[in-house]
């Protein structure tokens, strides 16, 4: 662990030293979500993409899962270092690693037991079922290795190791996209390659998290004897873990709503909504990128109680989302229509997907603000705050708004409603900080 970029390195210099290798690592995750929804396109068959689109939802529930282990076990464990308290770092990261992969075989199993009713429940269709089927079966029958790839990457991350956590997940990815276009294309195996790739892929990522906590890492731990339910950990990891998770679980639940009422206008607004979603990930997640790389730094400096430092990395992290959401979002409203054209081939998809990618730009360039507010309330275990703003973006807010503009404009509604979510979360966030930051004057 270096302690010198959590405690004296300049704050612009810590923070690009742990958002960096963060944001190329969500960068990894984004071309490693496309490659599947790319080359299922290359087949040319809409259905079949309609069908990862729709098994999306399910897909989030176990990154849900990662999260809640992850996201929960990382925040513990940047406070604990902060407070000098390095052997309860390894009963945490143990913690997390056993009780995490209990969970996945839960979820798998149920998963594989209750298919056909869930898939239904998601909004799939005759065209799509047999597909999405076939995808959900070989990711469930795998759920240990996608939720275990997703929760160590945080926990490595966590003691700002964030260069070993780009690299785990850079292996994934690329094993990744080698496998889909054999697998897929030269193998004709359609979704089902897309989702065997995916989970060597993971494979490789956690053998390479494994080796890297037995070997390399001084604090952090998977074996056995260490695992440890006392000291407040599960109650602690589940705090944080908890409204973390509920993002994702959200994300899934809002997704399948969103896609029972795409799917009243048609299989291909559903395509092209995933088509849509899948692009827009650029935007949103190298913004947070940098929001998660803090959070070891923000964890860290309020565990020491070194609040001027920990609002510093805030402003600059906040800076940079704003800059970096701003370009992107440029470059996508002007190249918008060929961006759509790289994932689908037919005239409806791409004609609804232009629509839709336009629309999730309009909350493009401040997106990140939001992300480095919720990010930094997790850091500092404010278990309330970070909850409200977990369920209100994919949840409180986002579902009315689908519900409610679908009802008063039609599809039009359906495709704004992430973007109105965002502003009204945005505004949130930042009524939320004002007031956790004037209790902290008074702490200081």
């Amino acid at each position: 662990m270096n302690q010198d970029v959590f405690e004296k390195v300049p704050v612009p210099k810590a923070v690009f030293t742990l958002a960096v290798p963060t944001v190329l690592s969500m960068l990894v995750t984004i071309i490693y979500n496309m490659a599947d929804t790319f080359f299922v396109g290359q087949t040319g068959d809409a259905n079949q993409v309609a069908a990862v689109s729709l098994t999306m939802p399910l897909f989030t529930i176990f990154i849900a899962c990662g999260n809640l282990f992850g996201v929960g076990g990382s925040s513990f464990i940047s406070r604990a270092l902060g407070q000098g308290e390095k052997e309860k770092v390894k009963h945490i990261s143990s913690f997390c690693f056993y009780t995490c992969m209990i969970f996945a075989i839960l979820i798998g199993l149920v998963f594989i037991v209750f298919m056909k009713p869930i898939l239904k429940m998601i909004g799939s269709s005759p065209n799509t079922e047999g597909y999405a089927e076939q995808y959900m079966l070989y990711i469930s029958a795998g759920s240990v290795l996608v939720v275990l790839a997703n929760s160590l990457a945080n926990i490595v991350r966590s003691e700002g190791a964030a260069k070993h956590s780009m690299i785990g997940m850079m292996i994934g990815t690329v094993v990744n996209i080698v496998l889909d276009p054999i697998m897929i294309l030269s193998m004709n195996l359609g979704v089902a390659g897309a989702a065997i790739a995916t989970l060597i892929g993971n494979l490789c990522s956690v053998i390479y998290y494994i080796v890297y906590i037995l070997k390399v890492s001084s604090i952090l731990s998977v074996s056995v004897k260490d695992f440890h339910i006392s000291e407040g950990i599960a109650a602690n990891v589940f705090l944080i873990g908890i409204p973390a998770s509920l993002n994702n679980l959200l994300m899934s639940i809002s997704n399948i709503i969103l896609n029972n009422q795409l799917v009243k206008y048609g299989d291909e607004p559903v395509a092209a909504m995933g088509v849509a979603l899948k692009a827009n990930m650029l935007v949103v997640f190298l913004q947070m990128g940098i929001a998660m790389g803090i959070q070891p730094l923000v964890g860290y400096n309020f565990g020491a109680r070194n609040f001027k430092r920990m609002k510093s990395v805030m402003k600059f992290s906040a800076l940079c989302t704003i800059i970096l959401g701003t370009v992107l979002t440029a470059v996508y409203f002007f190249n918008t229509e060929s961006i759509i054209k790289i994932f689908i081939d037919d005239e409806r998809v791409i004609d609804y997907g232009i629509k839709m990618l336009k629309a999730l730009m309009v909350s493009g360039p401040f997106l990140g603000i939001m992300f480095v507010f919720t990010f930094t309330f997790q850091a500092m275990g404010k278990v309330v705050p970070s909850l409200i703003l977990s369920i209100s973006r994919q949840g409180l807010i986002y579902i009315p708004s689908v519900l409610i503009l679908n009802r008063i404009i039609g599809i039009e509604g359906l495709i704004y409603s992430q973007p109105a979510s965002d502003i009204a979360c945005l505004l949130m966030s930042i009524v939320t900080f004002i007031i956790i930051n004037h209790n902290l004057k008074k702490e200081a």
